[in-house]
């Protein structure tokens, strides 16, 4: 899947893709990678994110309503809105889960 999407997935998000992925919670569906069909397949979130604008070096890793959750080489999380880059972020993958994906959605 880091061939077909051309950028390394950051260890954190290997491991959230490998015991995690298939929990569904709120509204937010972060992407998955086992079922091509699905709305939230990988690829398909990329090539969306990539159509608006959000730069190749991030990694979109949940979509809502045309903006974006993003995770970086390093392993922080970053918004970026439909209008653009955005300040929010968090410091690594599990923050961002706990913050948005739980707290916010649950």
């Amino acid at each position: 899947m880091e061939q077909t999407v051309g950028i390394p997935f950051h260890a954190d998000y290997r491991r959230y893709l490998l015991e995690a992925s298939d929990i569904t919670l709120g509204t937010l569906e972060p992407s998955t990678i086992c079922e091509p069909s699905s709305h939230t397949h990988l690829p398909c979130v990329v090539a969306s994110a990539r159509a608006l604008g959000v730069p190749p070096e991030l990694l979109p890793i949940c979509e809502d309503n045309a903006d974006f959750y993003c995770i970086d080489a390093g392993g922080a999380v970053h918004f970026w809105s439909h209008n653009g880059a955005s300040e929010e972020s968090w410091p690594d993958l599990a923050s961002w889960l706990r913050k948005v994906w739980i707290e916010e959605n649950a």
